[in-house]
């Protein structure tokens, strides 16, 4: 008793969603930095040199 399994030889597999599973892209944070005169990100309306800095 055997049995035969035909994986249909003759087509390529797609193989893109297991690529990007094993190599995902990195992902960076960028953060920027407030200078003195710019105002607080807080809301306040205020200086961030006043405010929060």
């Amino acid at each position: 008793m055997g049995f035969s399994i035909d994986l249909g030889s003759g087509k390529l597999e797609n193989i893109t969603d297991l690529k990007i599973l094993l190599n995902p892209t990195k992902q960076t944070k960028v953060e920027t930095k407030i200078a003195r005169n710019e105002s607080c990100p807080c809301g306040s309306g205020k200086k961030y040199k006043k405010c929060c800095g």
